[in-house]
């Protein structure tokens, strides 16, 4: 054992040297200083670390600019002449640029860490710095997705930033990769500071857009959830840090029995804000003598602006369960009188996913593609009214209501991509689909034309 453990260590140091020979002067003085500060990492996160650094030049990196992601890969090799991928195109000759990809293994920790570091880059780097997010995956390869920042920053930046990714790297699980341009200003080069102290240099190459958007890789039971269990581990799992979960986790149900058919008839109505879901409910629950329920569930409120304040992961596990909450009362009501729902788990995932996706609507999952598919383990209802409006026309009526919104509701105000993500994300969901009736007419022509549905679909 301890002949291995001598042979690795002087690979370690043979490979550091050679690599520290093809860095520029200024490159070797930074990392020279950042060897001598740094403690040493703990053999637990090297050893996580050591298959991502095996696999890198397999990865392909996303850099968000302008709301569409622009990619490039790296090779230990140029094959090629120089070339600079549009990541790096508008960048100045004295910019260097940086990324900081989080690898924990721990999601809970992982995804809080992501969503805060975001804040403390505002917050630390110096002015100018274009902190935007990026991504690295393997194509194709589902969970491989790794998420964090790129940014850039001036030479005479060089010290602070320095500074604070030192501190980030002996605390946090983080890789940090830094660029700088060749003297000729015609080739990009990364260079990876892994978990053994070791400078690993890459050449910058472009890279061609993937199948699919990289979010879809690591989608399933972290943007959108498929089932109550899944929901139920994330939440347990942050307990100790939000103590509020507690409290929800005593409402979940204890088993689901998704296959055992209600007595009445369950309708949804599903649309975005301001495009008359509450009005048409109520007008329902009135003409068909129903029991109106909306999703999340009152019972959930409490705690809504709590839980919008966390991270991706964690906010979707709380309104995943809101859904299993809701699909419970519906079991109950729907013994006694057709149920009214608004909203449910068609609008948790249209969201969801139109969040996690960015770019234009050619970016969401294909057609068909099993992020779409209805939880196996969830009452299915007996039909899904869609409801659609012009969108000025929406946007008059929301400001009309004058009422507080959420950060994603804000976000369809003014970003049209993202309306046109979440519109289509409801169209391709199944099981069941969704119905559409243009809300546009009176609320009385509106609640006709949902009548006539309920009519033909549920023999009302």
């Amino acid at each position: 054992m301890e002949t291995v453990c001598l042979l690795a260590i002087s690979f370690v140091f043979a490979l550091c040297s050679v690599t520290f020979v093809f860095l520029s002067p200024a490159e070797r003085r930074a990392a020279a200083l950042r060897l001598r500060v740094r403690k040493p990492v703990g053999l637990t996160m090297a050893r996580s670390l050591k298959p991502l650094v095996l696999r890198w030049s397999s990865r392909v990196f996303s850099v968000e600019l302008e709301g569409a992601p622009l990619y490039f890969g790296v090779r230990e090799k140029l094959r090629e002449g120089p070339a600079s991928p549009a990541a790096f195109s508008k960048l100045q000759q004295e910019d260097r640029c940086y990324s900081l990809l989080v690898c924990s293994g721990d999601r809970i920790r992982g995804d809080r860490f992501h969503w805060e570091l975001r804040d403390k880059l505002l917050r630390d780097l110096p002015p100018g710095s274009d902190v935007t997010s990026m991504t690295s995956f393997l194509p194709e390869e589902k969970g491989s997705l790794l998420k964090g920042y790129f940014f850039k920053s001036r030479a005479d930046d060089s010290p602070q930033v320095e500074e604070l990714l030192g501190d980030l790297e002996q605390r946090d699980p983080v890789l940090v990769c830094s660029y700088s341009r060749s003297e000729d200003g015609q080739q990009w080069t990364q260079c990876l500071r892994s978990a053994e102290n070791d400078l690993l240099k890459f050449y910058v190459v472009p890279s061609e857009a993937p199948e699919h958007h990289p979010s879809v890789l690591n989608m399933i039971n972290s943007d959108v959830f498929y089932s109550l269990d899944e929901a139920r581990e994330v939440l347990q799992k942050c307990d100790d840090i939000i103590p509020e979960t507690r409290s929800v986790l005593r409402m979940l149900p204890s088993r689901v029995d998704a296959r055992r058919k209600p007595d009445f008839p369950v309708i949804v109505v599903e649309g975005l804000d301001a495009t008359g879901k509450t009005t048409l409910t109520e007008s329902l629950r009135d003409a068909l003598g129903a029991t109106l329920l909306r999703s999340p569930p009152q019972c959930l409120s409490t705690w809504r602006a709590r839980f919008d304040r966390e991270p991706p992961l964690i906010r979707r596990a709380f309104y995943a369960a809101g859904n299993y909450i809701t699909a419970e009362q519906i079991c109950q009501e729907a013994t006694r009188s057709p149920v009214i729902v608004d909203r449910f788990w068609h609008s948790t995932a249209a969201y969801a996913i139109a969040t996690a996706v960015t770019g234009p609507v050619s970016n969401l999952p294909h057609e068909g593609s099993e992020v779409y598919c209805w939880p196996s383990d969830l009452l299915q209802p007996s039909l899904v009214v869609l409801l659609t409006l012009d969108p000025e026309e929406r946007k008059r009526r929301l400001r009309s209501r004058g009422l507080m919104k959420t950060d994603e509701e804000q976000e369809l105000d003014h970003n049209k991509l993202f309306r046109l993500r979440v519109e289509e994300a409801y169209r391709r969901i199944i099981g069941p689909a969704c119905i559409t009736v243009d809300a546009s007419p009176s609320a009385d022509l509106v609640l006709q034309q949902a009548l006539l549905l309920i009519r033909a679909k549920c023999h009302l």
